[in-house]
């Protein structure tokens, strides 16, 4: 008998022994009761101040922020965007119905839809919702959001809701599980992944230096939408 042999063999007697299904009970109870961690003070932001406070987090770590009054606005505040950086007209856009519903006929731009290709300078999607307390971006993967949008051209433009920004992380999880309970029906909240961003891809590997664009983006600019009635 090998030394694996026998180590496998304490595990299952060991496992036997046990209550296997008093284990599967606490665990079921555990996961329906969702107890939420200590918010601290700076996440407990909500309405107005939830909005700025997610905005100064995201500046602090090198994104940048606009904010128009409509989905409306948004084709005009990107292609302003684009503009000032010297960037061509041309955007990869996530199939978002939110997204497609914006104007872009109004502006010059060369929009397409669909995962990002290595070509592609610029890519447009659309959030979740954010997270005050850190300035941090919640992406959800799926066939209207690819998530190669997010990490791939250079340059990301996030979309979000002034609505859809939480003071912390705990009332984002609460979110999507409530919406994603409502929809699915079968208690399966998770999509396949859950992207949290914050600021520009960084690293400081080499030397304790801080280089921008080393695993994804080099700019993250963020396009707040304050709450209208346009949906």
């Amino acid at each position: 008998m090998t030394g694996r042999d026998l180590i496998l063999g304490d595990l299952r007697r060991a496992l036997t022994r046990s209550d296997d299904g008093a284990r599967r009970a606490a665990v079921t109870n555990r996961l329906a009761a969702r107890a939420r961690h200590v918010i601290p003070q700076r996440g407990r932001d909500t309405g107005t101040a939830a909005v700025d406070r997610f905005q100064a987090e995201a500046e602090r770590v090198q994104a940048t922020v606009a904010r128009v009054t409509s989905l409306a606005d948004l084709p005009g505040a990107v292609a302003d965007f684009l503009a000032a950086q010297n960037m061509p007209a041309a955007l990869r856009m996530t199939p978002d119905p939110r997204l497609k519903a914006a104007p872009w006929d109004r502006t010059a731009l060369a929009v397409s839809e669909g995962p990002a290709e290595g070509s592609d300078t610029a890519g447009l999607s659309h959030a979740f919702g954010g997270v005050a307390e850190t300035g941090s971006l919640v992406f959800l993967s799926g066939p209207e959001s690819p998530t190669t949008v997010n990490f791939l051209p250079p340059v990301h433009i996030a979309v979000v809701r002034a609505k859809d920004i939480a003071g912390n992380f705990e009332d984002t999880w609460a979110r999507l599980r409530s919406e994603r309970a409502n929809t699915e029906g079968n208690g399966r909240f998770m999509p396949r992944t859950v992207n949290w961003i914050s600021g520009p891809s960084r690293t400081a590997d080499i030397e304790l230096t801080l280089f921008l664009g080393i695993h994804g983006p080099k700019k993250l600019h963020i396009v707040i939408i304050d709450d209208g009635d346009d949906g």
